[in-house]
C-alpha cells in the first residue's frame, strides 16, 4: 500500500514537471524523434519529471509482488485527484464542470472495482502464458499506433476545433497498459536466491521487449500530446485507460480469476461499464477562443 501510494505521489508529480518543461520548449512532434529527445534531454525540469516517473516504475514493481492486479490499479488511479490538484497549482490548469463530474464519476468506477475485491480471497499470481501475453499486447500497441496517428491526422485539419487530448490519452493509455503487463511480468522474476538464472529467464520472456517498445514509443507519443493537451484531462484519460486495461486483460492473462460472489462481480463489471462509458462521452474538443476582430476603416480610393 505504501509503495502504491508512493507512486501515485512520483507519477503525478513527474508529470506535471513534463509539462512545465514541455510549455517553455518549441513545439515538438512525434514525426521528429530525434528532435524531440535532443530538445527535451536539453532540460534540466523535464530530466527531474522523467526520474520522478521512472521512480513510480520502481515502485510499481514492488506494488505488483503483493497486492492483485485489480487492486493495484483502483489504488494507482486514486492519484488523479492529487494530479489535478497539482495541475491547478503548478500550471494553472482549469477543468470544465462537465470533465469534473466525468473524472468523478472515473473515481467512482474505479472504487466499485476496488469494492469487488476481498482480503484473503483474491490471490497474486506470478506467471502468465506467454502466447497468451502476446495474443494481448500485440494487438494493443497496433491499436494504439493507428488511434495515434489517426489523431494527429485528424487535428492537422485547418478548420477543426483543438482537441482536448482525450483520443491521444486513450492511444497512450493503451501503450502503457501494456507496459503495466510487463512490469508485473518482470516482478516475477525479482529474487534473491538466483540472480543469473533469473536473468537468464527473464530475457527469454517478452517482457524486456514489450518494455522496450513501449517505452521508446511512449515516450515519443506521450510529450507531443503532453504539449498540446492540458495534463489535468490527458493524464487521467491515459491513466484510466491504463488501470482498466490492466485490471481487465491482466486478471485473465495472470489467472487472478474473477469473483464468484454475485455482489462483487457486479461491482466489477459494472465499474468497468462506467469508466468505459465516461470515456466514450467526454467532451473530444475545447472551445477555441474567438479572437475580436477590429473594424477596418473604410476610405475611398
Amino acid at each position: 500500500m505504501a509503495a502504491a501510494l508512493l507512486a501515485n505521489v512520483l507519477y503525478s508529480t513527474g508529470f506535471v514537471l513534463e509539462k512545465r518543461a514541455l510549455a517553455a520548449l518549441p513545439e515538438v512532434t512525434v514525426r521528429q524523434p530525434a528532435r524531440l529527445l535532443r530538445l527535451v534531454l536539453g532540460s534540466p525540469l523535464w530530466i527531474g519529471g522523467s526520474l520522478a516517473l521512472a521512480s513510480g516504475f520502481g515502485a510499481q514493481l514492488a506494488v505488483y509482488r503483493t497486492l492483485p492486479i485489480a487492486a493495484a490499479q483502483g489504488i494507482f488511479v486514486s492519484g488523479l485527484v492529487l494530479l489535478v490538484l497539482l495541475s491547478a497549482r503548478m500550471l494553472g490548469e482549469e477543468t470544465s464542470g462537465r470533465e469534473r463530474y466525468a473524472l468523478g464519476a472515473i473515481l467512482v468506477a474505479l472504487l466499485m472495482v476496488v469494492l469487488s475485491l476481498k482480503q484473503g480471497s483474491d490471490h497474486v499470481s506470478r506467471n502468465a502464458p506467454y502466447p497468451l501475453i502476446l495474443l494481448v499486447c500485440v494487438p494493443s500497441l497496433a491499436a494504439g499506433v493507428w488511434l495515434y496517428r489517426s489523431t494527429e491526422r485528424s487535428a492537422g485539419h485547418r478548420h477543426r476545433l483543438p482537441t482536448t487530448g482525450v483520443e491521444y490519452g486513450v492511444a497512450v493509455g493503451l501503450l502503457y497498459g501494456v507496459s503495466s503487463l510487463a512490469i508485473k511480468g518482470v516482478s516475477s522474476y525479482l529474487t534473491t536466491s538466483d540472480l543469473g538464472g533469473a536473468v537468464v529467464g527473464l530475457l527469454k520472456s517478452p517482457y524486456p521487449y514489450l518494455l522496450l517498445f513501449t517505452g521508446a514509443f511512449g515516450l515519443v507519443m506521450s510529450q507531443a500530446a503532453l504539449q498540446r493537451c492540458r495534463a489535468s484531462l490527458i493524464v487521467p484519460v491515459c491513466t484510466t485507460v491504463t488501470s482498466l486495461f490492466t485490471a481487465v486483460l491482466g486478471t485473465l492473462a495472470f489467472g487472478e480469476a474473477l469473483p464468484h460472489d454475485p455482489l462483487r462481480l457486479a461491482l466489477r463489471i459494472g465499474g468497468t461499464a462506467l469508466a468505459v462509458t465516461v470515456l466514450l462521452t467526454m467532451p473530444k474538443h475545447d472551445n477555441a477562443p474567438q479572437q475580436p476582430v477590429e473594424a477596418k476603416e473604410l476610405t475611398p480610393p
